[in-house]
């Protein structure tokens, strides 16, 4: 693919779980909620200016993502979005959303609630990704 480098404020708040076909799979550093983000590795800044072959990558990856979620994480409610108003960078959340949880039914982004993934989750997240979607998804070698 073309020259490709994460956004510093994507890679600082994330923790870079692997590789998709198409893009970076990060999880976002608040275990209150389920929150991956997706980062494909293209130029582009908007969905619409990607190439449709690639679209269609990103929309599985999104779909795949969606499915563990839901599968995994005991969800009411998916939130994908792909907004890029602070981070220009193209990038899509999935976010698993719970009628319990700490900002329900108000959006995840600019809250301070926070709780820090200890190093041991993300790796079983990685873990679980990695045998729900074997065909789809390379672990990072360092979560």
């Amino acid at each position: 693919m073309t020259s490709f480098k994460l956004n510093a404020r994507l890679a600082g708040d994330c923790h870079v779980l692997g590789e998709m076909d198409c893009s970076l799979l990060l999880l976002m550093d608040n275990a209150l909620v389920p929150w991956f983000v997706l980062v494909p590795q293209v130029n582009a800044i908007e969905i619409c200016d990607m190439e449709a072959p690639q679209q269609q990558m990103l929309l599985d990856e999104i779909n795949a993502v969606s499915e563990f979620v839901r599968d995994h994480c005991e969800v009411d409610k998916l939130n994908v979005a792909a907004i890029g108003n602070v981070v220009e960078q193209l990038h899509v959340h999935v976010v698993g959303r719970r009628r319990s949880d700490y900002c329900w039914p108000d959006v995840v982004w600019g809250r301070p609630e926070k709780r820090a993934y200890e190093q041991s989750e993300v790796a079983a997240i990685a873990a679980a990704l990695a045998k729900a979607l074997p065909d789809g998804f390379t672990a990072a070698a360092v979560v």
